[in-house]
């Protein structure tokens, strides 16, 4: 997301382009910190979190396409990609549960 976002107009850089990039790094990070945590209910939670900061990123990503940031073959490659990190953090919360 860093790469694509390089490419955005520079009075982005603390707007969408910020946002894609926390939206983007939160993903792994809140797996990262369930993981650590003590407990299978502390995890859920933040593979909860995992998923509700891939929506936003597959939202920010319709938005750059929109705004006509991106083109929309990228856009539709990243969202795909989005979705299938979706799905795996969708089936790691059912086979927990």
């Amino acid at each position: 997301m860093y790469k694509i976002t390089q490419d955005f107009p520079k009075e982005e850089k603390y707007g969408l382009s910020s946002q894609i990039q926390r939206s983007a790094v939160s993903i792994p990070s809140n797996i990262a910190k369930g993981a650590g945590r003590n407990g299978g209910k502390e995890f859920k939670l933040f593979l909860s979190y995992s998923a509700g900061s891939s929506c936003e990123l597959e939202t920010q990503l319709i938005i750059a396409k929109e705004l006509k940031y991106i083109t929309e073959n990228s856009a539709t490659e990243l969202i795909l990609k989005v979705n299938d990190i979706q799905k795996m953090i969708y089936g790691l919360l059912k086979s927990i549960s």
